[in-house]
């Protein structure tokens, strides 16, 4: 049973039914040193197998043939192989054994950045997360490999896919983390905004008994997208947050609070210095970008204060006081918000003069509707859901030995109370 011949014998006669695949899963459990010990030799067996039949034998050779460090050659070899494993293999095979599974996949995204090449890696990821959820509310530890080779391929649009989904269980709390930053970020580069916010917000607020340098990169970016987005930013954090985040958060993160106190001032002269000084610390985190959509924000939330005082305003006014170079510049602004639905005007070509309008929505069309019908039923159903976890964990073993230990022994306000004499 040592010699490889007789591993690929094994694997294709056991692989029919669910007994005999549970008899060959302890086989290939005994062989595993020897498969590793021959890793160099394993890649040609590979064409003996299917790996929609022979699901779970190909994951242990794959597991072993890339157990090793691989060269730029061997990765250009070993990617065709493990893509099209992940496509075809069966979902109830391969969960007999996650953590191989899980090695292959990492390893695979791996190599697809080795060769420069994470498009090719976005399609097979996304199959196998797919492959060994539970169900769409398992994140599993591939979600962040899938996200970060969206990001990097810039496919966001493909991650955004998995990110519509809600989560309610988890593996490991550094996924948690992973998928929600990797997921704002792929949410900022679609500007949705507010979805991003979300997911960073999850990131800054989630439990942690220390301070992790995820949490940081998120706060500054949760920064930045809360000006963007909301036109303002308040350092005072949930009272559910970590006591961990609400010391540290704030003191790795102070041009980016220094940013943002800036920028309530409304004075964009001001601003534009700051963050010219600040270029370079910018820049080496990587948030320069974003930082200079929040000059322009700026912009955008001086216009949209023009809008509460002034029924009509010339282009020209605009530009003066929003401090833009000229009519022009502020013509194309104006343009642009009212395409994103930011505000409500009308420009009249031929004298410049810009006239504010009311929202037209009156929230009375078959679509509106339909939308707070769908808010609705998703909201009934999170509250049915947070009501069975409450329930279940309420039962829990773990849960109330932990509750009950840090409980005082006896808490006599739970006691009526007694009175001290009797009047007979």
């Amino acid at each position: 049973m040592n010699s490889l011949e007789g591993v690929v014998v094994q694997i294709q006669g056991l692989s029919s039914s669910a007994g005999d695949i549970s008899r060959l899963h302890v086989i290939l459990k005994q062989a595993e040193e020897s498969l590793r010990s021959e890793s160099t030799r394993l890649s040609p067996i590979l064409n003996q197998l299917d790996p929609s039949n022979h699901s779970l034998g190909y994951l242990y050779i794959l597991e072993a043939c890339t157990s090793a460090s691989v060269s730029r050659e061997q990765a250009a070899m070993l990617v065709p192989y493990i893509a099209r494993f992940i496509s075809y293999c069966a979902p109830e095979q391969i969960r007999l054994a996650p953590e191989k599974f899980i090695a292959v996949c990492k390893r695979f995204k791996d190599q697809v950045m080795l060769l420069g090449t994470p498009m090719r890696g976005v399609a097979p990821l996304q199959a196998a997360v797919r492959k060994l959820q539970n169900s769409s509310e398992h994140l599993t530890t591939l979600h962040p490999e899938f996200l970060l080779l969206c990001l990097l391929a810039k496919c966001y649009k493909t991650g955004l896919s998995i990110l519509e989904e809600d989560i309610f269980e988890v593996d490991q709390p550094r996924d948690l983390f992973l998928y929600c930053y990797y997921g704002g970020m792929i949410c900022i580069g679609q500007k949705r905004f507010r979805k991003a916010l979300e997911l960073l917000h999850n990131v800054v607020t989630a439990p942690m008994s220390s301070i992790n340098a995820i949490a940081v990169e998120a706060y500054k970016k949760y920064i930045l997208v809360s000006l963007i987005h909301n036109g303002q930013f308040s350092t005072s954090l949930p009272k559910y947050t970590s006591s961990a985040a609400q010391r540290n958060l704030k003191n790795h993160c102070q041009p980016y609070i220094e940013l943002a106190n800036s920028y309530s001032t409304g004075k964009i002269a001001e601003l534009e210095q700051y963050v010219q000084t600040n270029g370079e610390k910018f820049e080496s985190d990587n948030n320069l970008g974003l930082v200079k959509q929040v000059v322009s924000s700026m912009y955008k939330r001086n216009i949209q204060r023009l809008t509460q005082t002034y029924l009509t305003l010339s282009l020209q006014d605009i530009a003066n006081t929003v401090q833009l170079n000229s009519p022009k510049e502020a013509e194309m602004h104006v343009l642009q918000m009212i395409q994103d639905g930011e505000i409500f005007a009308t420009i009249n070509q031929k004298d410049g003069m810009v006239r504010f309008l009311e929202d037209p929505e009156q929230y009375k069309s078959c679509e509106m509707i339909e939308r707070i019908d769908s808010s609705i039923q998703r909201i009934m159903s999170l509250s049915r859901k947070l009501t069975t976890m409450e329930e279940q964990m309420s039962c829990d073993p773990q849960y109330l030995a932990k509750a009950g230990r840090e409980r005082q022994r006896f808490d006599f306000d739970d006691f009526d109370t007694v009175p001290q004499k009797f009047n007979i």
